[in-house]
């Protein structure tokens, strides 16, 4: 199960419809970017293809732009991604083992990492519709983990993001709590690699 929480923290996207497609893509693009940074505490319920409850979780999620991402769950098991802004580390306490690839791979292989990047390659990897306050978002690359993702806001608040799955899981996330990213709060960003567990380097510069 704790497998369910790392695949859907890394894979949250953002969506469009034909007609609208540019349009609903830069309006999210614009209200991401002008909540600039954000702290907050996030309650996670998994459901499976026939409404039931197989999972939930909360946590502690926080982003910085440019390509900085934090996504610590604290329960029911604990599990830690941080974007420092050049590499993602993926941290699982329990097989006491860490992953850590190149932002660009992250971003490539996880459209969560859309949440705190600007680029318009990146960007046109997906289709974005606008349903009031709420944006879907599919990945056009019918292959991808994903099938569809929703991110909500209130006015310029980030609410709630919904994610489905190939198989038909739903992961419904809602943020409350939510602030600015204080001075000392800067600190999430930055990963240091605990004593005595695995490295899993799949960095493209990485000599391993």
């Amino acid at each position: 199960m704790k497998k369910i929480f790392t695949i859907v923290a890394l894979s949250l996207p953002l969506f469009t419809h034909f007609p609208a497609f540019a349009d609903a893509s830069k309006e999210l693009k614009i209200k991401l970017t002008d909540i600039n940074t954000l702290k907050a505490n996030f309650n996670q319920t998994v459901t499976d293809i026939n409404d039931k409850v197989i999972q939930t979780g909360e946590g502690v999620f926080a982003l910085s732009h440019p390509n900085q991402f934090y996504w610590h769950l604290t329960a029911p098991d604990e599990s830690l991604i941080v974007a420092d802004g050049t590499d993602v580390w993926i941290y699982n306490p329990f097989a006491e083992e860490v992953s850590v690839m190149d932002i660009n791979q992250a971003i490539n292989a996880s459209p969560i990492a859309l949440l705190v990047h600007s680029d318009d390659a990146t960007w046109a990897q997906y289709n974005v519709v606008n349903d009031g306050e709420c944006f879907e978002i599919s990945p056009k690359d019918k292959d991808s983990g994903v099938s569809e993702v929703e991110v909500c806001f209130n006015q310029h608040k980030l609410t709630k993001m919904v994610l489905k799955d190939q198989q038909g899981n739903i992961s419904d996330f809602t943020l409350t709590n939510q602030s600015s990213i204080a001075e000392n709060d800067k600190q999430l960003f930055k990963f240091i690699v605990p004593d005595d567990v695995d490295i899993d380097d799949q960095r493209l510069n990485s000599p391993n």
